[in-house]
């Protein structure tokens, strides 16, 4: 019960400290603001998390996959269903759908981590290189998975397919079609997918 509950209050200082992450940006959000927004003391914030870049990162975390379940993006039901596809393109249009979705929620943080560590704060600079690592791992797997298919380009690599998936999904792709440019999500994602499927695959749709 003790353990449900400390997981109770952990998820809602991390949906709390997103919130005003968003709404303030990272340096004018105080950790005494979002332990008034989660209703709990500043030092259960600091017990929790120990810093405000962790705490951004738990922030990044829990929107990412939509709650405060300890389970890996990789292993979600829809995640798993995705990796059973055998069509290479409808599994990389797939995949592409999924980073929509999963931006469309991440985005705006991704965003701000992004930001800051351009601006050289030390602690965003590490968040940002932990994010990147963690994508270019999600984004291994799904040139592996192509490479199982045996559907890659002739002559690119699994390293060469998966940095060009990394690429494409990076949230300042995302951010400057969908913000300066105007796209919408849909055309973002169709797009997306076309552009991945002609970057990795040996014969890709036309």
């Amino acid at each position: 019960m003790r353990a449900d509950q400390a997981a109770a209050t952990r998820d809602r200082v991390a949906r709390s400290a997103a919130e005003l992450f968003v709404e303030h940006g990272f340096a004018a959000t105080t950790v005494a603001g979002i332990a008034a927004h989660a209703r709990v003391s500043a030092q259960t914030v600091y017990n929790g998390f120990g810093t405000k870049a962790a705490l951004l990162k738990a922030a990044y975390d829990v929107t990412l996959v939509g709650d405060g379940e300890q389970v890996p993006l990789a292993e979600r039901p829809e995640v798993v269903a995705l990796y059973a596809e055998s069509d290479p393109a409808a599994f990389v249009r797939g995949y592409a759908a999924l980073g929509r979705r999963v931006i469309d929620k991440v985005g705006a943080l991704a965003l701000l981590i992004s930001s800051g560590a351009a601006a050289g704060d030390p602690d965003l600079v590490e968040l940002q290189r932990t994010t990147n690592a963690e994508r270019l791992v999600g984004t291994g797997m799904v040139a592996d998975r192509v490479a199982e298919l045996g559907a890659l380009a002739p002559g690119l690599t699994r390293e060469g397919a998966r940095d060009r998936i990394w690429t494409l999904n990076s949230v300042e792709v995302w951010h400057l079609l969908t913000g300066p440019l105007g796209w919408t999500g849909d055309a973002y994602e169709e797009w997306i997918g076309e552009a991945m499927c002609a970057a990795v695959l040996a014969d890709p749709p036309r």
